[in-house]
């Protein structure tokens, strides 16, 4: 499988990457590795990827607790302290091994320390894989409200080995499914009849088509002014309801890819009563999401609480919501305004 140049870094696949990121290496010379990890990646990834690592530099490992909830600044300054404690300096690198929170916080924790020090990507799940490891986001939480803080950042390089995705759950693949989901109904059909089909589906090929969109897009408009904006399908209200479940106490949080497959049914109604987009279409989404996905309710009495998780996204213009919607497949309306009234509708079509 060959590689991908995206935007100003590289996305390399299986064993070559690993002769690149040790070449890497050695043309910049760095002072010290440091390893980014969490206790599952170290214990379950780390000792392949050190075993593949060809380097005759000092490494020093440092690990956070895994989970959505330690995704904040909190985490960043304990990281910060150590990669000090360690002797880091503007000539460190730093190689974040895990999934989006570890490629997410890692790659903002580099990009601020020292006003930026190099990273490089390996994503160990295949949401990682498929979107949070490229496309030169960072970030971290605030409270429970997704990526307020972070800046456009990008990676030496992305490692993408697809062994590592041994070592996650099933739910974890389907999290991961959700954005290759979004791609297919965003901006190439096949791909999402490829997934509604299941005919000899090889992960590695929707892996790299889907690093192939993403980077298709953000070679568009890196900074998402315009059309990166359709890598938001399903994820305005979708963080809403994952923000949500994150803070209440009395639910089970949902992965980052259950929250966007509901969301990306909920916007597809919404898109059918604003634009037109067929219901059988929308049905069609609606049936595949939940061919994949358990249900999950979603109380009427829970309602209030996600459309005032809506009003924080990160993509709002003067306290307006903008949701990205669609005239079709492939064809998408950017900034749309919705009331509150069709967001409920929305949430109803999912439950019935």
């Amino acid at each position: 499988m060959k590689s991908i140049q995206a935007v100003s870094y590289p996305v390399h696949f299986q064993e070559k990457a690993y002769e690149s990121l040790s070449n890497l290496i050695v043309q910049k010379n760095y002072s010290t590795i440091f390893i980014l990890v969490d206790e599952n990646t170290f214990e379950h990834c780390y000792p392949k990827f050190i075993s593949k690592l060809v380097t005759d530099k000092v490494i020093e490992v440092i690990e956070i607790e895994s989970g959505e909830i330690n995704k904040n600044l909190e985490t960043c300054t304990g990281v910060w302290n150590a990669i000090t404690e360690l002797g880091g300096d503007r000539k460190s690198l730093l190689i974040t091994l895990g999934g989006g929170v570890i490629t997410d916080l890692g790659g903002f924790v580099a990009s601020c320390f020292k006003r930026g020090i190099d990273f490089v990507n390996i994503p160990t799940t295949l949401l990682s894989m498929v979107d949070a490891s490229v496309g030169g986001k960072t970030g971290v939480d605030l409270g429970v409200l997704k990526n307020q803080i972070g800046l456009f950042a990008n990676p030496e390089m992305v490692l993408v080995d697809t062994d590592y995705l041994t070592t996650v759950s099933e739910r974890e693949i389907k999290s991961g499914t959700a954005e290759i989901i979004k791609y297919g109904i965003t901006y190439d059909i096949k791909l999402f009849n490829q997934i509604k089909e299941n005919k000899g589906l090889q992960i590695a090929d929707l892996i790299f088509r889907s690093i192939e969109i993403k980077n298709e897009v953000v070679l568009q408009d890196p900074k998402e002014k315009n059309l990166r904006k359709i890598l938001n399908f399903g994820h305005t209200l979708g963080h809403a309801i994952e923000s949500f479940y994150l803070e209440s106490e009395d639910k089970e949080n949902l992965t980052h890819g259950e929250a966007i497959a509901i969301g990306m049914v909920c916007e597809s109604y919404i898109s059918s009563k604003l634009f037109g987009f067929e219901i059988k279409k929308v049905n069609e989404v609606k049936n595949v999401i939940l061919s994949i996905y358990d249900k999950t309710t979603l109380l009427n009495e829970d309602f209030s609480s996600i459309i005032d998780l809506l009003k924080h996204d990160k993509k709002n213009v003067n306290g307006q919501v903008n949701f990205v919607l669609l005239n079709d497949f492939e064809n998408h309306q950017l900034d749309c305004k919705v009331a509150e009234e069709l967001i409920i509708e929305s949430m109803e079509f999912y439950n019935s």
